[in-house]
């Protein structure tokens, strides 16, 4: 069986779709697994063994037509028998039925129904609840179409060998040998603004509280291509915070694995300190913790979220954050 999963967004959004993948491939064994991404989100799936092929297609882009005939040429060639996608747009649910994709998948949302085999209901668009459903769940109702109905497996990563490897050798060297905080400071490559960046008068408040209560913690800056400036800039005004510059996706979640606690904003970091059952702060702007954190099992406070009133992570107060940290 050859199975196909369109997924626009970026790597949080793939990421959030890895338990549906964990599931499509425990029910089939044999399945050959695609996905459909955006040029940019295609590094998500260096820590995933699920998927076979990786077709980069820019949703976001205003596509033209020979865009289109190209992705629609790959679909036929490869002759997929289920897509499952999360574009709710007419442009896909024609290109899957001209396509011929014998299943095909999406909610009872998108725009043109009727272009799809099977629709599942989703409860977000339409319900008073918006931001109140695990992102995760949302994608994984899907596979309801295909008899697969869960429970859904908790999110999980495979971090490749040689970015274990690369890691270890970094904690080696910067003597990291009882643990450290994790902090990063960027966002998303690509997300830009107040929205999703916390700012450095900020993390220079949250960084002397630590070092106020936690003198012998030592304190990592994780850079990568969407923190490298703010990284930078704290780097050069406090010569004792440690850099961890994760080249890749594996190499960042090499390091947050070894973290006692990552303090983030909403963000792919985010998502991987979750799948590596990592304790957790992140700093959330016009997103809800609700929606993008696992929900909370028992007793269990590994996952913590504080949202802006104001959907602006700028507006967040240290305070807030700190109350957060030591009070949870």
């Amino acid at each position: 069986m050859r199975i196909l999963a369109l997924v626009p967004g970026g790597i949080s959004d793939q990421l959030l779709f890895f338990p549906a993948l964990d599931d499509i491939k425990r029910a089939y064994p044999n399945a050959e697994i695609g996905v459909v991404v955006e040029p940019k989100a295609t590094v998500a799936y260096r820590v995933s063994k699920i998927v076979d092929t990786v077709i980069p297609f820019t949703f976001s882009a205003a596509n033209s037509p020979s865009d289109w005939a190209n992705l629609l040429g790959i679909v036929r060639d490869r002759e997929y028998e289920v897509a499952i996608t999360t574009d709710l747009s007419w442009k896909m649910g024609l290109l899957l039925w001209l396509g011929g994709v014998p299943a095909r998948i999406t909610y009872r949302t998108a725009d043109a129904p009727w272009l799809y085999t099977a629709t599942v209901p989703d409860p977000v668009p339409d319900s008073s609840t918006v931001g109140d459903r695990y992102q995760a769940q949302r994608y994984y109702d899907l596979l309801k179409a295909i008899n697969i109905d869960g429970p859904m497996p908790d999110l999980a990563v495979n971090v490749p060998e040689k970015d274990v490897t690369w890691a270890n050798a970094l904690r080696d060297r910067l003597e990291l040998k009882s643990g450290y905080v994790l902090m990063y400071p960027g966002a998303d490559t690509g997300h830009i603004g107040s929205e999703f960046q916390y700012p450095l008068a900020g993390w220079k408040t949250l960084i002397a509280d630590f070092r106020a209560k936690q003198p012998n913690m030592p304190i990592v800056l994780l850079q990568t291509s969407g923190s490298a400036v703010q990284v930078n800039a704290l780097k050069s005004e406090d010569s004792q915070l440690m850099v961890a510059a994760a080249e890749n996706l594996g190499q960042a979640a090499a390091i947050v694995a070894g973290a006692d606690l990552v303090l983030t904003p909403d963000s792919y970091v985010m998502q991987l300190s979750a799948a590596l059952k990592v304790f957790t702060l992140a700093l959330f702007g016009k997103n809800s913790p609700t929606e993008m954190l696992p929900p909370v099992k028992g007793d269990e406070t590994r996952f913590l979220g504080v949202a802006s009133e104001t959907g602006q992570i700028a507006d967040i107060q240290p305070e807030t954050i700190l109350q957060k940290v030591w009070g949870g």
